[in-house]
């Protein structure tokens, strides 16, 4: 196969794929099953860069001993590129190869080649999915849980988009409900001159010091601008409606600046109270009903959820005529449907969990041909945040927690991105301020952009001393070849695949690690080889090797929405 257009775990898979399509021509392999070739990275360094375990696989089928096999694929292997140096077989049946270092320095042509767009594939083949996250109630600044899932849902957007999805970003804003109410009422409060501790302020209400500036604005009859909502205060304390109204659009406008210092942006922005105004609510309850799914007891009407796998039946309309919290979610979703999207990622704080169960048992009751692992879900844990050692709870602003702004005014929005990206999502996080804040190697972020920034000055010193680096298809790339040259080829070569994984698994941190890993590589390299020296073809190779090395990093960092700076 041609490098450009594949891994070398790839090469590598196709190479033994056919040696095993010419061992059942020539009768040596009677079976003509060819398996799933699983080919990955040997545990020890020592056995070569890859093992494959298909002579194991086939052994019943082919009723014979997995060296056996293994003997007949070696044989049959037909290295036409010259990619594989030596090969040989361990333990009961296990292929090893290890690879040509002029095989693995091909991908410093691929990655020169492809430029920013190295990592990316269409595995995704345009197909739309929609992907849900923040989706924060209008209530008051957004939090760190909220940053949390704003850094991971944004990020899985970009790693979908890399991979060939067509992806849609929606922000769903809970502006119906008891907390809205709430949040009026004390704004009102505000209003009339009642502060928090005042007998008769409302039970529930919101205490942070962004209230008062609600109020104030209210009362001054400001104009607010938020998406499509445009709202002029009506200055009226005892108006609820008008109250109502002003406060859910202020605090969409705050919330909308917050995600914008983030960089995140969306395409579609859903609000709650469109589905009661539609009336979609009360058509998803008839329905159900309708499907025979629900039925009457105490005064309030169940959904039969033991039917798809819930523990116990779930109230969806109450005594009093109001309906549960999962029953929007059930319209919203259905609504979600008849748009088109076949695949749906929900990104949720890890409290929604009991929800899951419900919405989709809500949909299947609908039998509108919904499949039953629809939409899928991405938890995150919670976020702990540490200053000199304690935990940091609360915001001057907000009052009772710490906010996303907080953050990103104190250690920026680079390392704020990268701290919450860097344990899997279904982990908890505890977000260290000192270390985000320090500009030192022990600092992750630091760490990698630091090694992007320190090529780019070697570049900067070659150019001073008028060294022109040759073009990728002039390089002397055989000159590579020490352990560590050959570490940071290896690692560049294996970024789609992180980049594949990353997106399929919905897991933002492998690309943390990765780039830690990979700046790792790059600092080691550095601090044992000089990159400018009196041999040309030398000279030229490593410069190559670098600026291939920094590609990458910038693409790794662009898919976690972080900079990759060019001076530090």
């Amino acid at each position: 196969m041609n490098q450009m257009e594949g891994s070398m775990k790839d090469a590598v898979r196709d190479l033994v794929r056919e040696a095993l399509e010419r061992s059942f021509a020539d009768g040596t392999l009677a079976s003509g099953h060819v398996p799933d070739i699983v080919v990955e990275k040997p545990a020890l360094e020592e056995h070569g860069d890859f093992a494959c375990t298909a002579a194991m696989l086939m052994a019943k089928a082919e009723k014979k001993a997995p060296r056996a096999i293994a003997e007949s694929i070696i044989s049959h292997l037909n290295d036409q590129e010259s990619l594989v140096e030596s090969v040989d077989i361990a333990g009961p049946g296990f292929i090893n190869f290890r690879m040509r270092t002029s095989a693995w320095c091909r991908v410093l042509r691929r990655i020169e080649h492809e430029g920013g767009d190295y990592g990316k594939s269409g595995t995704g083949a345009g197909k739309n999915v929609q992907v849900e996250f923040v989706s924060a109630n209008p209530t008051g600044p957004l939090h760190i849980g909220h940053g949390r899932g704003a850094a991971i849902g944004d990020t899985i957007c970009r790693l979908l988009a890399a991979i060939g999805w067509n992806v849609t970003r929606e922000f769903y804003y809970n502006d119906a409900g008891q907390q809205i109410a709430n949040l009026a009422l004390s704004v009102q409060a505000r209003c009339l001159g009642v502060e928090p501790g005042d007998p008769s302020w409302p039970t529930d209400g919101y205490q942070g010091e962004y209230i008062k500036d609600v109020a104030r604005s209210y009362l001054n009859r400001e104009t607010v601008d938020a998406g499509d909502q445009h709202v002029t205060a009506a200055g009226d304390p005892h108006d609820m409606e008008a109250i109502r109204r002003f406060a859910v659009a202020y605090l969409r406008r705050e919330q909308d600046q917050d995600l914008r210092a983030f960089d995140v942006g969306f395409d579609v922005y859903f609000l709650e109270s469109s589905l009661y105004a539609e009336g979609r609510v009360d058509d998803v309850v008839q329905r159900i009903v309708a499907k025979g799914h629900a039925y009457e007891q105490d005064g309030a009407l169940w959904l039969r959820t033991t039917e798809f796998g819930d523990d116990k039946d779930r109230v969806m309309r109450k005594s009093d005529g109001s309906y549960t919290y999962f029953v929007p979610d059930v319209a919203y979703h259905l609504n979600k449907w008849e748009r088109g999207f076949v695949r749906v990622v929900n990104e949720q704080g890890a409290d929604h969990h009991s929800t899951i169960t419900r919405v989709r048992a809500g949909l299947q009751a609908l039998d509108a041909g919904i499949p039953t692992g629809w939409p899928e879900y991405v938890l995150h844990q919670m976020v702990t945040v540490m200053r000199g050692g304690e935990e940091v709870k609360i915001s001057k602003r907000a009052g009772s927690y710490v906010t996303l702004r907080d953050l990103i005014d104190e250690v920026g929005r680079d390392a704020t991105r990268f701290f919450f990206l860097m344990r899997k999502p279904d982990s908890q996080l505890v977000f260290d301020i000192d270390l985000a804040k320090q500009q030192t190697l022990e600092n992750p972020v630091y760490y990698v952009q630091y090694a992007h920034a320190r090529i780019c000055s070697i570049f900067e010193n070659a150019a001073d001393k008028g060294i022109v680096p040759p073009s990728v298809d002039r390089a002397s790339l055989e000159s590579l070849g020490t352990p560590e040259e050959l570490a940071l080829v290896k690692l560049l070569s294996s970024f789609p695949e992180i980049v594949e994984g990353s997106a399929l698994n919905f897991e933002p941190h492998r690309i943390t690690y990765y780039l830690q890993e990979l700046a790792g590589a790059f600092h080691s390299f550095y601090n044992k080889n000089r990159v400018i020296t009196e041999d040309a073809d030398l000279t030229g190779a490593r410069l190559l090797l670098l600026h291939s090395t920094a590609t990458v990093i910038r693409n790794g960092l662009e898919l976690l929405g972080v900079s990759a700076p060019e001076k530090m």
